[in-house]
């Protein structure tokens, strides 16, 4: 995929692996056809589990989120694994479970596999073949590039049988409920719950200082520069990339929790829940509680969560320019013009 400024200014850390980039492109082309194949089965389907899509801003505590839904085993999810099979995801869940799943091991000889996944992540990225992958290389099969696109063009444009029917045969595949990060349309909640009408969509919200913030110590590491935007270029990106970086990046989660507010006004009530990340990591049990809730309403019973967990949210102040109350400050008076 093209790379833009932004990824071409990245510190050699977070840089791509151009070589990996082409032989990952070549084998997605190579297997269109096993794709087109394994498709058809799912044809004019739903998924049999309600999809679970995870929204938020950058930094929220999202990352986090999907590795403890992994963790219990209840749900399917993109693994890193999965998302080198981003324009083939039905014959790569074949593979993953072939050579991953217990079920088809033989005499212990792919157990290199095995291993699960951990709490660490960097900049939202995981190590491990199982670990939890953002997705987002098959999101931009669907959604090209790395802005905002209104309702009507993406009517236009997005192959939404497609889209529906590889969901549908991943969670057949894994026999479970998928759930993946979604922010990639944090701004079009309404069209994805039109295309996949029994899909949930959680909120993790974290408190609005911390996460500006997180996100602020993300432009300085990944660009060396607090003025680089990060992330989805959003609906208002044009009006807030040349401020200030406070007042950029307050403006930024302030305008993408109003969108997610607007889209969650459309959603019924066994369609949404907002999760306070704070509370996630001091009780992740009763977050889990309200997931079973909102999935039994769609008639999909799941067990008791298997793990008594709870993690720290690192909501302490780090930055001395700017203070915790300038950041108040901007956040509240974007919050306002929302």
């Amino acid at each position: 995929m093209p790379a833009d400024d932004r990824i071409r200014n990245r510190h050699a850390e977070f840089a791509r692996n151009d070589n990996l980039e082409s032989l990952l492109g070549t084998l997605n082309e190579d297997l269109a056809l096993a794709e087109a194949q394994a498709m058809q089965r799912y044809l004019d389907q739903q998924p049999p589990f309600p999809p679970i899509f995870v929204m938020g801003a950058p930094r929220s505590g999202t990352t986090l989120f999907m590795q403890w839904l992994a963790s219990t085993g209840v749900f399917a999810y993109p693994t890193n694994m999965l998302s080198r099979f981003w324009a083939a995801p039905i014959t790569g869940a074949r593979i993953q479970k072939a050579l991953t799943d217990p079920a088809y091991d033989f005499r212990d000889e792919l157990r290199d596999f095995k291993g699960g996944t951990d709490f660490e992540s960097h900049h939202g990225k995981t190590a491990g073949a199982l670990s939890p992958n953002e997705f987002w290389y098959f999101w931009r099969r669907f959604m090209p590039g790395n802005e905002y696109r209104p309702r009507h063009e993406l009517e236009r444009t997005v192959d939404n049988e497609t889209l529906r029917t590889e969901i549908a045969g991943i969670t057949d595949l894994f026999g479970k409920p998928f759930a993946t990060k979604g922010m990639i349309f944090n701004e079009n909640i309404p069209y994805m719950a039109d295309i996949l009408p029994n899909a949930i969509f959680v909120w993790v919200r974290r408190q609005p200082e911390y996460n500006i913030q997180s996100l602020l110590q993300a432009r300085e590491r990944q660009y060396g520069d607090m003025n680089q935007w990060y992330s989805f270029k959003i609906r208002e990106f044009d009006k807030l990339k040349d401020l200030p970086p406070t007042e950029s990046v307050s403006g930024q989660v302030a305008s993408i929790h109003h969108a997610i507010e607007e889209g969650f006004s459309s959603l019924t009530d066994n369609r949404k829940l907002i999760v306070d990340y704070e509370t996630f990591c001091s009780s992740p049990s009763k977050i889990y509680e309200e997931l079973a809730t909102k999935l039994c309403t769609h008639e999909v019973v799941i067990p008791q969560e298997p793990t008594a967990t709870q993690f720290n949210p690192r909501n302490e102040w780090r930055l001395g320019s700017p203070t915790y109350s300038m950041v108040h400050q901007a956040y509240k008076t974007f919050s306002h013009r929302a």
